[in-house]
């Protein structure tokens, strides 16, 4: 996690420590989809990952997951962790202990402006 910055790409190894809610929401394109934010961490800190639809049902607390291109957004000011358009969610092996005092979700990151298009 220590390597982990905002708006960037990702390719890390976690284990999962805890599952939170699945919830519903409505796409852009207004398709339906599920969505679990899943706490997740190395021996250097922890962060949210965002797991969307059929990558659910892969995850459950103490698996390990090689994330390959993933990013990191930034959502209401906090960072979390996503496989974005192309990352993959691959499980492995792994045998660490997660460092969840070191929660880079819980700091606050500066919201950069929406870039606006067209004439001023």
């Amino acid at each position: 996690m220590k390597d982990l910055e905002p708006r960037r790409r990702a390719d890390v190894t976690v284990k999962v420590v805890s599952l939170g809610e699945k919830r519903s929401v409505i796409g852009k394109d207004g398709s339906s989809h599920q969505v679990m934010d899943v706490l997740v961490g190395d021996e250097t800190g922890s962060v949210l990952m965002s797991v969307w639809d059929s990558n659910i049902q892969k995850v459950s607390q103490g698996k390990v997951f090689a994330i390959e291109d993933g990013f990191v957004s930034v959502h209401r000011g906090s960072m979390r962790l996503s496989l974005g358009r192309t990352g993959k969610m691959i499980e492995t092996q792994g045998t660490f202990e997660v460092n969840t005092q070191n929660n880079i979700s819980n700091k606050v990151v500066e919201e950069e402006p929406r870039r606006r298009y067209g004439r001023y």
